[in-house]
């Protein structure tokens, strides 16, 4: 099924991307699909007039999404972004190796996103006007039958003042535990980021090292090729300097114009050596600076993570307060329904005690 898609679907944008997949029993944490950077692509189908996002890991089909007119990708760092997926009932995350790439990502998304919704407002405009007038009249019936059935508003002056008090303690609660996960949430958005900028540190940690140990080969070469360099410039210095000594003439002065030429592209050879050395050197010194980010990185999530701890700490305190206020709430429900009753008792007696006292002076 999947190649005989492959065959009449025609591909319109890749980029390499490293791919995630939300944690399905957190929602909070990001699991990588992929060891490495894999293509995602975005196919067209001409047929179906479907658009889909295509990634395949070896034989194995990392993202196989259709693309919906509500889906909105969302770039929640300088190099990652994501997107939520209803019927794979997932969120994707891709890590990219520049911003540029990122935003190229985003671009081709929201014109794919907004190709999709044309052509599905295409497809159901001549469907929707051939429905309208069929559905127009039953609603309006149900419309007026529903307005002819709606029982009367009833108001009782005694438990009205108290289902008002009891429904703004609801209020207050719950606004106050919306408010503390709302915090929690957010921590969490922040802690996704912070794990895939450190993922992406550590990739890109990884290739400095290679490239370090890779130029600190090749120093110790051109070091001993310019050790060999200098030895060989001293020893054409002297025969130059022996030369001019005896101030030969003839077959010497060429000889000496063939020494000075090769000590002048000795010499050149070694400054462009010396220019190498010291790039090796700035980039010695970047992957200290990717090191030093790379810590802070792990140092910010650290931080984020005991904030999420302080937060899950502070909702259950919450829920254990809320849980006590409702018992609280049901306890003066309950005296308070008790006195009503035992008033409406003393009523029922200071009315019957009346009726007596205005029968006895009728007598």
């Amino acid at each position: 099924m999947f190649p005989h898609h492959r065959e009449r679907e025609q591909p319109i944008f890749s980029a390499r991307a490293h791919v995630f997949q939300i944690d399905p029993s957190t929602k909070r944490n990001w699991i990588p699909a992929s060891k490495h950077a894999v293509t995602v692509s975005f196919f067209y189908d001409a047929n179906r007039n479907v658009y889909r996002i295509i990634s395949v890991g070896g034989t194995k089909a990392i993202i196989n999404c259709t693309v919906t007119p509500s889906m909105t990708f969302t770039k929640t760092s300088q190099k990652f972004g994501q997107w939520a997926d209803s019927r794979a009932n997932t969120v994707y995350g891709l890590g990219f190796a520049t911003e540029q790439q990122l935003h190229q990502f985003s671009d081709k998304f929201k014109e794919v996103k907004d190709a999709a919704r044309l052509s599905r407002e295409k497809s159901q405009d001549k469907e929707l006007v051939n429905t309208a007038l069929t559905i127009a009249a039953p609603q309006f019936s149900q419309d007026l039958a529903d307005e002819l059935q709606s029982p009367p508003v009833m108001c009782v002056n005694g438990p009205e003042d108290k289902l008002f008090r009891s429904q703004s303690a609801d209020i207050t609660l719950s606004s106050e535990k919306e408010r503390i996960k709302k915090m929690l949430s957010e921590g969490s958005i922040c802690e996704m980021n912070l794990e895939a900028e450190l993922f992406t540190l550590q990739d890109s940690n990884s290739k400095l090292v290679a490239a370090l140990h890779e130029a600190n080969t090749n120093v110790e070469q051109w070091k001993k090729q310019l050790a060999a360099y200098q030895e060989e410039t001293e020893r054409l210095r002297e025969q130059v300097a022996e030369l001019e000594a005896h101030g030969g003439q003839g077959p010497s002065d060429l000889l000496k114009d063939e020494l000075t030429q090769s000590l002048e592209e000795l010499e050149a050879l070694l400054k462009a050596k010396d220019e190498e050395i010291h790039i090796l050197q700035s980039k010695k010194a970047e992957y200290h600076e990717m090191e030093h980010a790379r810590d802070e990185a792990i140092h910010r999530l650290r931080e984020t993570e005991m904030r999420n701890s302080e937060l899950e700490r502070r909702i259950q305190n919450t829920e254990q307060n809320l849980s006590n206020s409702l018992e609280d709430r049901d306890r003066v429900d309950t005296e308070i329904q008790r006195a009503i009753e035992i008033l409406d008792i003393k009523i029922f007696d200071l009315n019957d005690l009346r009726q007596s006292l205005v029968k006895l002076i009728d007598k």
